[in-house]
């Protein structure tokens, strides 16, 4: 039985053909049209992001209970402490309102006793730690 290869002319030639057809192809040009809002979508998630971190940061927990009454108490929180930032943070099987973000233990010492004369259960925490 005789075992027939192909020339080795005829397999450059079917690489070329084929290979080259991708080499004459036209390269798709796009437009992107974004909406403005997406940008200030993107500026508020990162605001948001970055409040969120507690890595090497101290918390005050203001609150822990159910959700409705978590957002009441942040929504309260936010009303009469406009310059502190607060988050809801969900811990099975409760959920927890912890505001500020001190780089600090005497930046966060001095808010958590301020804070402690409104919200008497608050406490001072460093998360992750």
């Amino acid at each position: 039985m005789r075992i027939l290869r192909p020339s080795l002319l005829a397999l450059f030639l079917t690489a070329g053909v084929f290979g080259n057809q991708n080499a004459l192809a036209q390269t798709p040009k796009f437009n992107i049209i974004q909406d403005p809002k997406f940008e200030n979508l993107l500026n508020e998630k990162r605001k948001i992001n970055s409040s969120i971190t507690v890595n090497d940061r101290y918390k005050i927990q203001i609150f822990y209970g159910t959700n409705e009454e978590a957002k009441k108490a942040l929504s309260t929180f936010r009303k009469e402490y406009r310059n502190l930032d607060g988050t809801i943070v969900y811990s099975n099987p409760s959920y927890k309102v912890w505001v500020g973000t001190f780089k600090t233990r005497i930046e966060a010492e001095r808010n958590y006793k301020e804070i402690l004369k409104k919200y008497p259960n608050a406490l001072l925490l460093r998360p992750n730690k």
